[in-house]
């Protein structure tokens, strides 16, 4: 008897957004996945860091969480993140 189960398995069509910009601190490359799958918010991925995140424009200015869920030390990075997904989401 197998003991893994299978808590979802769906499909659906997304639409991905891949943006490449600078800041004054720091340059990013984000792909921002529009799905129903998690209850209107996207999911953001950061290229470099291979990070990913399920997100909406809350979790996008809170700054702390942004720099966390990143893993960003710099909070001047953190902050141009910050808007740009504010901006973006």
């Amino acid at each position: 008897m197998q003991s893994d189960a299978i808590l979802y398995d769906d499909t659906e069509q997304t639409s991905t957004r891949f943006v490449g910009y600078t800041g004054d601190h720091s340059r990013f490359d984000v792909a921002i996945t529009t799905t129903d799958h998690f209850y209107g918010k996207k999911l953001v991925f950061v290229i470099q860091s291979g990070r990913t995140a399920i997100m909406n424009d809350d979790d996008a200015a809170n700054l702390a969480y942004v720099m966390d869920i990143f893993n960003i030390q710099d909070e001047a990075e953190g902050a141009e993140l910050s808007e740009f997904l504010q901006a973006n989401l």
